[in-house]
């Protein structure tokens, strides 16, 4: 009883009260179902739903030999790469434009931020009849032009980077206004400063803005390589990872050995692994990305 009878005491349990709520929250919608895939990952066959056998550690020495886990993998790291630096680097380049005295730059940005708040399947249904090979938008413009047409995404060498396309599409808005919020941040006296010492906007960009955006950029790339390295509903919903598995990205891959093929022991090993690589690709970024900033 000690502890509630000091101040410092009753500040605290008051604190542990407000947060139980969202402690709770992460200790059964986060812990708890990794605790679970875990279990479920050293069984075999249907671990909580159906029959399954103890496998000890055969489900992750299977993935770790598996070729197509391997392909999905490696599909999945351009994917996640590309998207996020195709994300980025652009996004950077048009909160740079747009965080300046640009007419109707509010309107721009809203119609750049426009795609991200729109429901992925909505935007994927509208891009399969945009690259429709027979009725699609873009082929007629190119028939037009007298171009040949493309099957965009029924040809094994174009139908990953339609996807990454169509994904940094509908992403970049969301980077622009992070971005242009950190921009907004920055001092205006270090601008003021640098053209006093007669400074180009280039050189004020690369010496000034890059630098003090490290963080923001960290922030966006964490979230962004996360994101894509999960991502299921673009390959899903645009091409079911065809064609000859050229978009089976690793959660499709994942997805299908759980539900279709119903090998949830091996799919729970499969996730247990993707964890594993997030927690080390975030790792990598703090170290080469996070820096102190000081103004």
């Amino acid at each position: 009883m000690k502890f509630f009878a000091s101040h410092s005491g009753r500040q605290a349990a008051f604190a542990y009260i407000v947060l139980s709520p969202a402690i709770l929250y992460f200790v059964i919608y986060f812990f708890y179902p990794i605790a679970v895939e875990l279990w479920a990952s050293f069984y075999r066959g249907q671990p909580l739903i159906g029959e399954s056998q103890f496998a000890g550690f055969d489900n992750y020495i299977q993935a770790l030999t598996d070729q197509r886990v391997r392909d999905a993998f490696f599909r999945t790291a351009i994917f996640a790469t590309c998207g996020t630096i195709f994300t980025l680097l652009p996004a950077l380049g048009l909160a740079a434009i747009l965080s300046g005295p640009v007419k109707a730059a509010t309107t721009i940005r809203a119609i750049i931020f426009f795609p991200y708040i729109i429901s992925f399947v909505i935007v994927a249904l509208m891009w399969k009849s945009i690259l429709d090979p027979y009725t699609g938008m873009l082929n007629a413009v190119l028939a037009t032009l007298g171009l040949p047409m493309q099957s965009w995404l029924s040809t094994p060498s174009t139908a990953l980077s339609v996807i990454i396309g169509m994904t940094v599409w509908k992403d970049i808005g969301y980077a622009m206004l992070i971005y242009i919020a950190a921009i907004q941040s920055i001092p205006k006296d270090l601008y003021e400063a640098a053209d006093v010492d007669g400074a180009s906007p280039l050189q004020k960009f690369v010496r000034i803005t890059v630098p003090l955006l490290t963080p923001t950029t960290l922030f966006l790339a964490v979230i962004s390589m996360i994101a894509h390295l999960q991502d299921l509903s673009a390959p899903y919903l645009l091409t079911g990872g065809g064609p000859a598995e050229a978009t089976r990205l690793y959660a499709l891959h994942v997805y299908n050995t759980a539900f279709v093929e119903l090998n949830i022991g091996y799919a729970s090993a499969l996730s247990f692994l993707m964890l594993i690589v997030i927690l080390v690709v975030t790792a990598l970024q703090f170290k080469f990305l996070n820096r102190e900033i000081t103004y």
